[in-house]
């Protein structure tokens, strides 16, 4: 793919009524409507009209009390919500997150392949190992960093297979010979492994196409290892554009060290704009929503991101001491998003205060401030200079953070020839110009 012909892949994260944590405070944010489809209908049907590739869900699988103090916590379960919204868009795709740690092989797939045939291809997976979420089900300990990956590993095996366990012509449907799908094109994986032992196949027959999308959002020494083998997706988060770049090679390189085409695997960092029709309304809108930071559930959130160290003690418009963060391999919980708090506290000297911000405003993702123009120009450079293949928009907050992106951000563009002005190609993955998996029959199966 030539430089000339390259175009933005662009997903918007959703849940809520914005990713900062005051956003919900502010007039007209529809908060009322947090769990109602109403809402979050507008919000698909409007990234749709805007040409948006796919929606995504950031899933958790715990409640911070603390938290729902102070934010709507909207978690309505990605594979239930995205059903209902494909019965009410035709385009637009959905990558649902699930753990490999708190769930089955054999639900999952079925419950993704499901997905795929409801919204006619557009399903997307983001494979998550989980890093909390241990006390909700069955209270053991929650396994080290290392082993979360390489669990997910057998997990993402058993799914392949058991999505691969109906050949691609299976289904005959000859109604004249009575003959619905054929026997000896259904297979049983008979898949044993350290974990897990699944004898298949799948109740659900091969979707359109053929595996949903493949995402991953850990960033980790593991983590993007185990995307140059698997992901087709990569939400990441990076600050500058030199760190994005650095990632970019990073990823690239061991993606073709996997024997996979680069180009194959798009790299989407998140941004979460905070953006006006000016520059000076944009830095009025940052200053109101850091006026509606709540300071103490923010530290909470701060220490869970750094490890939960203990910052009580701290000033907050003090620096972390260095010594209080230990290195990233001693960190079992989120590694990439610990590396990126660790390097704004100690190489860029942030104040407890400016990374309690970083964090409830976007957990870590890049915040970038200013007019439609300016942040498409920031959007722009990363794109061009190989920082990323696109990016997953946060939206700060709700109407007008998100119009500004659906129906100002985006159609300039638009205009610029960086971004879609229609659909391409019937599926999610076609739409991404993504490869199509191997035919199920000549995939080689687990004897």
């Amino acid at each position: 793919m030539t430089d000339q012909k390259r175009q933005l892949v662009l997903g918007m994260l959703i849940g809520g009524v914005g990713n900062h944590q005051g956003a919900w405070r502010r007039p007209g944010s529809r908060a009322e409507e947090t769990y109602d489809l109403s809402l979050l209908g507008d919000i698909a049907r409007a990234a749709e009209r805007a040409r948006i590739h796919t929606l995504f869900i950031a899933d958790g699988l715990t409640l911070d009390r603390d938290q729902a103090r102070t934010k709507p916590f909207a978690h309505l379960e990605p594979i239930t919500l995205f059903s209902a919204l494909a019965a009410i868009t035709e385009k637009i795709g959905f990558v649902a997150s699930v753990s490999t740690t708190f769930s089955e092989p054999y639900n999952v797939a079925r419950q993704l392949a499901s997905l795929d045939h409801i919204s006619k291809g557009r399903a997307a997976w983001n494979i998550v190992t989980s890093a909390w979420g241990e006390v909700n089900f069955g209270g053991q300990p929650l396994p080290s960093h290392a082993e979360r990956y390489r669990i997910a590993e057998e997990y993402v095996q058993a799914i392949f297979a058991l999505w691969d366990s109906w050949e691609t012509d299976a289904v005959v449907l000859d109604r004249e010979r009575g003959i619905y799908a054929d026997p000896s094109k259904i297979h049983p994986i008979d898949f044993v492994g350290e974990r897990y032992s699944i004898a298949g196949p799948l109740n659900v027959a091969r979707s359109p196409q053929g595996r949903p999308v493949i995402a991953q959002a850990g960033s980790s020494d593991d983590g993007q290892n185990f995307a140059a083998r698997h992901a087709e997706i990569v939400f990441t988060a990076q600050q500058t554009l030199g760190e994005s770049q650095e990632f970019y090679r990073s990823l690239k390189g061991r993606v073709a060290a996997a024997g996979r085409d680069p180009e194959d695997v798009k790299i989407l960092p998140g941004v979460s704009p905070i953006l006006g029709r000016t520059e000076k309304q944009a830095r009025e809108l940052h200053r109101e929503l850091v006026n509606l930071i709540d300071i103490e559930t923010g530290l909470i959130r701060l220490s869970r991101q750094l490890g939960h160290i203990d910052l009580t003690d701290l000033d907050v418009d003090g620096t972390i001491p260095p010594e209080r963060l230990p290195d990233i391999a001693a960190v079992q919980g989120r590694q990439s998003r610990y590396g990126v708090f660790k390097q704004l506290a100690i190489e860029e000297k942030f104040t407890i205060r400016q990374l309690i911000e970083t964090e409830v405003s976007s957990a870590g993702h890049w915040v970038p401030v200013g007019s439609i123009e300016q942040i498409a120009d920031l959007l722009t450079e990363r794109f061009e200079q190989r920082g990323a293949d696109g990016f997953i928009l946060l939206p700060s907050f709700y109407p007008e953070g998100f119009d500004y992106l659906t129906d100002g951000l985006v159609p300039l563009l638009q205009e610029r020839g960086l971004f879609q002005t229609e659909y391409q190609g019937d599926t999610l993955r076609e739409r991404l110009g993504l490869p199509q998996p191997a035919p199920a029959s000549v995939v080689e199966r687990t004897a």
